[in-house]
């Protein structure tokens, strides 16, 4: 199968928001390249770049970095016009706060097993406490004390490299293990599978993408979690009536928002919530929502842009 790649010049900076950006439209993979990533393209560029001005090459420095999507070659035209317009609107926010770069964007087609193997060529064991995220082809023996996630080679969702992801990974450790766990919006699985490996003893993971349910569903499996965890196609927490001593939910401030009215009679008293996806100015307000519906903040980590928090249910 063949897909059109997007690339987008930015920031490490704004790499993370750029990339949520893209997230948005596709489910067939995002990846961000370094300098070092910059530097070979530009090397090759006459068979990888449909065009990049030179003045572009002289402006090149460490802090550059590529964001690439996957997207299916029927919907791409629609897609990558969409894509354009909110990173137009994402440097208008940033104006004066965030260097989001350039936003150049280039495409080329390239066959799904070229970006596969790319992926799987820069993607290494990464360790979070006691969590270490490991792709499924690299033999990785964790330290005493450590579990260890394998994340597949065909993941549409999820490997613990974005700053949100590897907060809540971080964040709930501190809070397991845990009679029921909930992972809200879950993906690849990541999350909950790690709550489930670090001694949680029943993991409920609810997704609204077929995709991410059918990935998490293969995760457990692969991870050896599958008793453990209820992966479910659910419209978030609608027709679960389940409390979580702990609920994990890594989505976006808008839609914890959302959610606030509802996700309180699913966390247990005394129980937590680990939340993230949240831009440092929207932090105020979903601490402010969920301190008015009896929740007290407890711990807070800030990696780039984003923020995550943990609260408890007073």
């Amino acid at each position: 199968m063949k897909f059109t790649e997007l690339t987008v010049t930015t920031t490490r900076e704004a790499q993370e928001l750029v990339a949520d950006i893209m997230w948005n439209y596709t489910q067939y993979g995002v990846n961000i390249c370094d300098v070092k990533d910059v530097i070979e393209l530009i090397e090759e560029r006459r068979s990888t770049w449909d065009y990049l001005d030179d003045e572009v090459l002289k402006r090149l420095n460490d802090k550059v970095t590529l964001v690439k999507a996957y997207i299916a070659l029927d919907i791409s035209d629609t897609v990558i016009s969409n894509i354009r317009e909110d990173l137009e609107n994402l440097k208008r926010n940033s104006e004066g706060f965030i260097d989001v770069g350039s936003l150049e964007t280039v495409r080329r087609i390239v066959d799904g097993d070229d970006w596969i193997e790319i992926w799987k060529k820069h993607y290494r064991p990464m360790v979070f406490g006691k969590v270490v995220v490991c792709p499924a082809w690299i033999e990785h023996t964790p330290a005493d004390g450590q579990v260890k996630v394998l994340i597949d080679s065909n993941m549409a969702f999820g490997t613990g490299e974005h700053e949100t992801t590897s907060m809540v990974i971080e964040l709930m450790q501190d809070y397991l293990p845990a009679k029921t766990v909930i992972d809200v919006g879950t993906g690849s699985g990541i999350l909950g599978i790690a709550a489930a490996k670090l001694g949680a003893e029943k993991v409920f993971m609810t997704d609204i993408d077929y995709v991410a349910v059918t990935t998490a569903t293969h995760n457990c499996e692969m991870n050896g979690v599958k008793d453990k965890c209820e992966v479910a196609l659910n419209n978030l927490l609608d027709e679960k009536d389940v409390k979580g001593d702990l609920v994990l939910a890594n989505i976006t401030a808008d839609v914890l928002l959302v959610l606030s009215k509802n996700i309180v009679n699913n966390v247990a008293i005394g129980g937590h919530i680990v939340m993230s996806g949240i831009i440092k100015s929207r932090e105020e307000e979903v601490e402010k929502r969920y301190t008015s519906l009896g929740f007290e903040l407890e711990k807070r980590m800030e990696k780039g842009e984003w923020i995550a928090i943990a609260m408890k249910k007073l």
